[in-house]
């Protein structure tokens, strides 16, 4: 990920400029170190000492050339920092991004977490396969393959773009044995052979009602990839679509897991009920208490 090198001089100067654009825009110096922590990989420390403006080769993920043109775009249009920056850290890993797929936020991990306590209680989750469904960046697929050892992770997702960035962090991670990245819309691309003989499916699905999106934050609507953000009318629609397909294709005791906006959980545990072929259905809440995730079984 290392796009070339300045010196740490150049990067003091770009600093105090960047810091004092910043201020003129109403934006807080933090900001400025985030990203330099970021794509230069020095500490908090190290910046506010200065202690690095005598190193004459500091590895870049991004040129400075670069990093000022979308600086500025952050300024003006609010262009998310993680995406000036080209990553960002996301549980234990480091994680490419661009405006092709959504950002991973931290409510996302605990997604993982979930996965981690049902592993510990029943161990043979370790094995089989796994699906994660509409997998943007990747993360929740990386996370899976580091957690469970010894399955086998399919990472499906209907934009080219997503696949890509995905393709590139399971690349890193030197993990292409363990993850399978698939093109198609949800369940698509799994072949007749997987039906009834996967293991869990988690999804971070769209949940967001069409008409709220607009309502978004500029540096979410603007700039995060609609495709992974609208739910339909209700929020519900993809989400619905897991509820009915997902029984086709997980085992005996298969695993239903996904993350949802605040409001739904209720609507969710409902449709699970009614679709008949779940049991063991729970709600989880994230760290801020909101019931954000579902978890449920294949009968």
């Amino acid at each position: 990920m290392i796009a070339e090198y300045a010196t740490g001089e150049d990067i003091w100067q770009w600093r105090c400029s960047a810091i004092s654009d910043a201020a003129g825009f109403g934006f807080s110096a933090r900001e400025v170190d985030w990203l330099l922590i970021e794509v230069t990989g020095l500490d908090y420390l190290a910046l506010h000492l200065g202690s690095y403006k005598e190193i004459a080769k500091i590895p870049l993920k991004r040129s400075l050339v670069e990093l000022s043109r979308l600086w500025q775009e952050h300024l003006e249009n609010s262009l998310p920092l993680q995406y000036v920056a080209g990553s960002l850290p996301w549980r234990n890993l480091t994680l490419k991004v661009s405006p092709k797929v959504l950002i991973p936020r931290p409510e996302t991990e605990f997604l993982i977490d979930i996965v981690e306590v049902l592993v510990q209680k029943e161990p043979y989750l370790q094995d089989g396969v796994w699906v994660d469904l509409g997998t943007g960046s990747g993360a929740i697929a990386i996370a899976l393959a580091y957690l469970l050892e010894n399955a086998q992770i399919y990472a499906i997702d209907t934009s080219p773009e997503a696949l890509s960035v995905a393709s590139d962090n399971v690349g890193f991670y030197n993990l292409n044995s363990r993850i399978t990245l698939l093109r198609g819309s949800w369940w698509s691309s799994l072949d007749c052979s997987s039906r009834t003989t996967i293991t869990g499916m988690i999804s971070n699905p769209p949940y967001i009602p069409s008409g709220d999106i607009e309502q978004l934050e500029s540096n979410v609507k603007d700039h995060e990839p609609l495709l992974a953000l609208d739910g339909g009318e209700d929020g519900l629609r993809d989400i619905r679509y897991l509820v009915e397909s997902a029984p086709d294709y997980l085992c005996s005791g298969g695993v239903w897991l996904i993350e949802l906006m605040i409001g739904q959980a209720g609507t969710v545990v409902e449709l699970l009920q009614n679709q008949g072929n779940y049991k063991q259905i729970e709600i989880y809440q994230d760290f801020s208490g909101v019931e954000r995730y579902v978890l449920a079984r294949r009968k």
